[in-house]
């Protein structure tokens, strides 16, 4: 008896179901105002110098552009430099001495306002995000291993606990430095969460209803994405704004004490004991005592042992090499991941750099997640999953690289041509995870879903830093932006096609389809005639 039949008995599809997926995807709609709050909390408001005592002048000096200057002033005695007066006139500037004037129309307060990081610390903005995303990526690792070791469940609770203490104490913090390592703190709890979440959904639920289940939670992440304009809005203050967004998980810590620890997870461990009570536990929940009552705890060691003792394979990452199959998909997905996940925050973070709304923006931002995600469901079943995986990235890199030629006033286009790149990258995220899926054989699955998650936390880590380059000229960061989806578009094209095919079970599954589809390419190359023209001797 499988894990699946024994699910059966004790009810598959039961009140317990949905309230168990209920409390584990509620969160959901809040870690995406997590990993996009900093484009409200570190946004940059117009601003210039306070003007200096006794200045040569009471305006400001103009930019290399014709704008005011953000980052100079007109000193009252000799400087190092000069700048051009409303009277043509010259006059001596320096730097913003005693600080800068925001305008406030918008955001009260942010965290570039209240520690003034802007021209010369302008980099510790992006720095700050890059430190998130870095905690997302060591968290991935850290709490993945803690989760095989300690069960999924104490992972999850400590990580909603992590996430509400550390989010708060990024709410109250004194200087930019202690912000910076508790927002880092917040981007590791978030994996630990999204890691036993992922695990603690599919594992109660019927294989039947688990696509449906899957798009339930991903849709809670979208919808997520619209609660944060709402919030920022209305709490202009972003102190307020990150605290409010991180005490719902401390209501969310006291909830994940009702949620089931994995079943397999306790036999694997020993602690098969729990496991039936677990079971027994559903049972009762969903109105089926009698049968969790008829459990035993031999028949459950039984046939669990072997079910997860064929599932459990001794592979490491190192085998995603060694095979030259396996080396090409491992080298691919692992361009494609990066590429998506770098692309992606780089539109995603980029809201207030097209010269609109801010909360419109990124109300629209998040919507067009809905049909793209739909689309893409679409275009995997009837085109294919190469053909959408690539064109998604293509079109997102095209879009990208199409806005450098748009002029800045041309705001309605330049907003048009980031929406849909964002709708076509969350198109190949969607496509991504079952791709990948497919590509690997079931021994290393787990390890090839690993590395590609590694390598798009590493791309979104990266993107915020790039922004700096635009410092040596100001396309730079939307050309690199631009060119790594087109590579990664590209090197889909390098992947075999998965639809309608069965999984590899093995690695020697996946060498024998690959002979197969290269003896059929080779029967259906048509053969030359050996017959002589008519005319010839």
């Amino acid at each position: 008896m499988s894990f699946s039949e024994i699910l059966d008995r004790v009810g598959s599809l039961g009140p317990f179901q949905l309230l168990h997926v209920l409390l584990l995807s509620l969160p959901v709609l809040f870690m995406a105002s997590h990993n996009l709050l900093q484009i409200f909390t570190a946004a940059t408001p117009a601003h210039h110098c306070v003007p200096a005592p006794n200045a040569s002048s009471p305006a400001l000096p103009l930019g290399p552009h014709g704008a005011p200057d953000r980052c100079r002033r007109y000193s009252p005695g000799p400087g190092p430099g000069n700048a051009t007066l409303p009277n043509g006139t010259w006059g001596h500037t320096e730097p913003c001495l005693d600080g800068w004037v925001y305008d406030r129309t918008l955001f009260a307060s942010t965290i570039v306002t209240e520690w003034d990081l802007v021209c010369d610390l302008r980099q510790l903005k992006e720095m700050a995000q890059s430190l998130y995303m870095a905690g997302v990526l060591i968290g991935g690792i850290v709490f993945g291993s803690l989760s095989d070791r300690f069960g999924r469940k104490p992972i999850l609770t400590l990580s909603y606990l992590l996430l509400a203490v550390s989010g708060t104490c990024s709410a109250f913090s004194p200087n930019f430095l202690t912000y910076a390592i508790f927002r880092f703190l917040t981007g590791c709890s978030l994996s630990g969460i999204t890691l036993s979440t992922v695990i603690l959904c599919v594992e109660w639920v019927p294989t039947r209803v688990r696509a449906i289940q899957s798009t339930f939670t991903g849709y809670c992440y979208t919808f997520g994405q619209f609660i944060l304009p709402g919030l920022a809005y209305g709490v202009t203050e972003w102190r307020w704004l990150q605290f409010i967004v991180s005490t719902p998980f401390y209501i969310f810590f006291l909830s994940s004490w009702w949620v089931a620890e994995s079943v397999r997870w306790l036999v694997l461990t020993g602690k098969s004991s729990r496991a039936l009570k677990e079971l027994r536990r559903v049972a009762a929940f969903n109105g089926r005592k009698e049968d969790g009552d008829k459990l035993s705890l031999e028949e459950l060691k039984l046939n669990l042992h072997k079910e997860i003792s064929l599932g459990k394979s001794s592979y490491s990452v190192m085998n995603l090499f060694q095979d030259p199959i396996l080396r090409r998909i491992s080298c691919c997905i692992c361009i494609i991941w990066f590429a998506t996940g770098f692309a992606y925050y780089s539109l995603a973070m980029g809201v207030e750099d097209f010269g609109v709304n801010i909360y419109m923006l990124q109300i629209i931002f998040g919507g067009v997640d809905v049909p793209a995600k739909f689309v893409s469901v679409l275009c995997l079943s009837y085109v294919g999953r190469r053909i959408t995986q690539g064109t998604c990235l293509l079109l997102a890199g095209t879009a990208i690289l199409a806005n450098i030629f748009v002029p800045s006033d041309m705001s309605i286009v330049r907003t048009s041509l980031a929406v849909f790149g964002k709708g076509c990258l969350s198109s190949s995220y969607n496509c991504l995870f079952l791709y990948t899926s497919e590509l690997y054989p079931t021994v290393i699955r787990q390890r090839g879903m690993g590395l590609g998650n590694l390598c798009t936390r590493v791309g979104s880590m990266i993107a915020p830093l790039v922004k700096i380059t635009g410092e040596v000229m100001p396309f730079i960061p939307a050309v690199i932006y631009g060119v790594i989806p087109i590579l990664g578009g590209t090197a889909a094209f390098f992947l075999p096609e998965t639809l309608n095919t069965a999984l590899p079970e093995t690695i020697e599954d996946l060498q024998r389809r690959k002979k197969s589809n290269e003896e059929t390419e080779v029967q259906n190359v048509p053969l030359q005639s050996c017959e002589p023209e008519k005319g010839t001797s």
